[in-house]
């Protein structure tokens, strides 16, 4: 056999293990079994559906957002990163996004109803699409999930030949001992017609609903019944079959004389998963002036002259459109505002009785509504004078840009190697593209908001001070030990100090979309081998020019926030300061391991000077006492006050502040091991360049010889230090030789 046929017969026999295992066509009966075994998973509506999937994918609380005094943990739910291995884009932060999403879901669960359109509503590019995006994939893995498992029916009719022999033919035509007590498995040769429930209605309103609970008693159990009951959506307690069905319904028992069992005969129930690209149960609605949902009469279906008498003289109509498409899954009204109001009035009676007015008909829905809206179009939304009434029908959940630059920058590091191309990305091109975008998206803190006590510190915060502040928690290092605690206890204060407020710090400022365009633009520069920060940077500049297309940029400055072209030389400042500290790694005068065992040291014999008592030599093993001269050198270095006289008060106090900060960091993180760079920012800053000052010859040197690199200098030793330190950049830091070359001579054209 060639391995081809091999391959196709092991195909066949997953692909029919898979359907017989997923029970993907049943009678009514076989169904009943499978509602049995979890009647809480299939008695669900599309609200609980979504959280379900939800928790399916897991979540993890999350301390990075802010959340008002008293409210619930916020958590990142993992399908905003799986829904990647699903088709959608991944959703970077806005965790308290999807925090309020999910707690709208169940709500609508416990109310039993889905009477809300959720309407996430922020500025252009904050993630709003994809976050509906994401979750559609979600619900549409989950479905194939034995977990998400859906039913719907099919009316199915057999052939005359089949129903004049009596029904004790089988579907092969061949004689049965029992008489067939279903329809659904006939094969398509004994089918005459099969017409599916367009709204792809749960089973389960094949029973009428003023049966509904009793039947359920009798099949659950009173006890069990009861308690389910009060957890059934609305729709599945008093919901009746769409228009379509009830006639087939009532003719079939007329013909039957009343025989449900002969009814239910005709019954398929077929398993159906949602699907984004086939528009089944996930449909997104784009602006559009047309109705979004239609009828017409199924008399031009071939089919029809196969069904049985009975129903041949019915009227019957079909159902189409955006709406009975997303049936049973979710429907999401893409910039929603961008139509005129009377177009998507209908949402109100929607979303209050779950029903749409086709034709001569109603269509009763579950469907989970989720909408997209830019700030201006709401504002404008917002002086309607129905706006009361919408309001009513609609949950706002704002989705505003990140303000965190570590965030930022996944957001252009996942789109790295679509936009370079075939160009090598330096270390720090996406992180200096974040840094500018959050710098735009600052507010500045109004010390009105504040206490006394530290409005004076928050207000005189720079806008640079403030995205450290928001992405890693750094506290300036020029605020005294005092006024580092008091700021560290206001952070959640900061961070919603513009929450409440139609101006909201997010709202404004470059978008993800832009920064891409620059991004795109920089990576096409032919003046740049690589798309470095450097030419990010430039692209930033001729972008800044455009004043007059961008909102952002025409905001007036106020005290360094909202200064687009003066955020241009933070970021090239910034960026000065981390490649000054690779390249002298590289170059080998530098180790950042150095500074920390020194400042460890310090207070290891701070600490034991403090309560006169001996340190251990790690060499010796011997109890010494604290070495009074590694001190001594350590506040010179910092230029600590009194330095050079122990007696000094103000050596004291300074003495005593460092070992009180230390254990304060050690209160607020419990179970770590302290990280001195982190606690004492500004003594490691000063540790370096009084280094950095001892080692200009060397630097020097290093510029001189890249001015001649590559083109036949004379000095071995000069040339094995440019090879040496350029071969270490892009061995453990990332650069190519070019790139690496551009970052050395920068930094020494700039700064030495």
């Amino acid at each position: 056999m060639s391995t081809g046929r091999q391959a196709l017969e092991t195909w066949e026999k997953n692909t029919e293990k898979e359907f017989k295992t997923n029970k993907t066509v049943l009678s009514f009966d076989e169904y009943l079994a499978v509602l049995g075994e979890n009647p809480q998973r299939q008695l669900r509506g599309t609200a609980l559906y979504a959280a379900d999937m939800l928790d399916h994918f897991g979540k993890a609380p999350v301390s990075t957002e802010p959340a008002e005094p008293g409210s619930a943990p916020i958590f990142r739910f993992s399908i905003f990163d799986q829904c990647q291995e699903f088709g959608a884009r991944r959703v970077i932060g806005q965790e308290l996004v999807q925090t309020q999403i999910y707690r709208t879901l169940r709500t609508f669960g416990h109310q039993g109803m889905n009477n809300r359109l959720i309407l996430l509503h922020g500025p252009n590019g904050s993630a709003k699409s994809s976050i509906a995006q994401a979750l559609m994939a979600g619900l549409e893995a989950y479905s194939h999930l034995t977990d998400g498992a859906l039913y719907s029916f099919n009316w199915v009719f057999p052939i005359e030949k089949l129903v004049k022999a009596g029904i004790g033919l089988g579907s092969t035509g061949q004689s049965r001992a029992e008489p067939l007590q279903t329809f659904a498995h006939l094969h398509d040769e004994d089918v005459a017609a099969r017409l599916p429930c367009e709204l792809r209605d749960h089973p389960i309103l094949l029973i009428p609903a003023r049966e509904r609970l009793q039947f359920l008693e009798k099949f659950l159990g009173p006890e069990k019944a009861q308690t389910l009951w009060k957890s059934i959506p609305n729709h599945l307690k008093r919901g009746e079959l769409c228009h379509r069905c009830r006639m087939i319904t009532d003719a079939l028992l007329v013909s039957h004389q009343g025989n449900v069992k002969k009814v239910l005969m005709h019954i398929q129930v077929e398993r159906f998963v949602l699907a984004r690209r086939y528009r089944r149960g996930l449909v997104t609605i784009e602006p559009q002036l047309h109705v979004d949902a239609g009828y017409q009469q199924l008399t031009m279906n071939r089919s029809i002259g196969q069904l049985p008498s009975a129903l041949q003289g019915l009227n019957l109509f079909t159902v189409q459109g955006d709406l009975i498409d997303g049936n049973r899954g979710m429907i999401e009204f893409s910039d929603l505002l961008k139509r005129p109001v009377d177009s998507f009035k209908y949402i109100l009676g929607l979303c209050e009785s779950q029903s749409v007015n086709v034709g001569a008909s109603i269509a009763y829905l579950d469907s989970l509504y989720i909408g997209s809206a830019n700030e201006l179009q709401l504002d404008a939304f917002k002086e309607y004078p129905d706006f009361t009434s919408f309001k009513a029908r609609i949950e706002l959940i704002r989705v505003p840009y990140l303000l965190e630059v570590s965030r930022e920058t996944q957001i252009y590091t996942e789109i790295t190697e679509q936009v370079a191309g075939s160009k090598h990305v330096a270390p720090h091109a996406t992180w200096a593209a974040a840094l500018w975008s959050v710098l735009t998206r600052l507010k500045k803190p109004n010390s009105v908001n504040y206490s006394p006590a530290v409005s004076s510190i928050v207000s005189s915060l720079t806008p640079l001070e403030k995205a450290k502040l928001y992405d890693s928690e750094e506290i300036p290092p020029s605020l005294t030990a005092e006024d580092k605690k008091l700021l560290r206890s206001h952070l959640a204060k900061v961070r919603e100090e513009y929450q409440n407020v139609p101006y909201y710090e997010g709202r404004t400022g470059a978008s993800a979309r832009e920064i891409k365009s620059i991004l795109f633009d920089a990576a096409q520069n032919a003046e740049f081998p690589c798309l470095s920060p450097l030419a990010v940077l430039r692209e930033i500049e001729t972008f800044s020019k455009h004043v007059s297309e961008y909102e952002f940029l025409k905001q007036d400055v106020k005290e360094g926030y909202h200064d687009a072209v003066e955020f241009i030389a933070t970021v090239r400042n910034e960026y000065l300061n981390r490649i000054d500290s690779e390249v002298r790694e590289s170059i080998g005068l530098y180790d950042h391991r150095q500074w920390e065992e020194f400042l460890k040291k310090y207070v290891q014999h701070l600490a034991a000077a403090i309560k006169k008592e001996r340190i251990k030599n790690s060499i010796t093993g011997k109890m010494d006492e604290p070495d009074q001269s590694l001190m001594e050198e350590f506040e010179r270095i910092v230029e600590a006050p009194g330095k050079g006289n122990p007696e000094s008060d103000e050596l004291k106090a300074f003495r005593q502040n460092i070992i009180s900060q230390v254990g304060a960091w050690s209160l607020d993180h419990p179970h770590e091991a302290v990280v001195y760079a982190r606690v004492f920012p500004e003594y490691w800053q000063k540790l370096e360049k009084h280094y950095y000052e001892s080692q200009k010859a060397v630097l020097t040197k290093m510029h001189e010889v890249l001015l001649v690199y590559g083109k036949g200098s004379t000095d071995p030793e000069s040339l094995k230090l440019a090879q040496d330190t350029i071969r270490n950049m892009t061995g453990r830091l990332g650069y190519c030789e070019h790139c690496a070359k551009e970052v050395i001579t920068f930094l020494l054209k700039q700064r030495y």
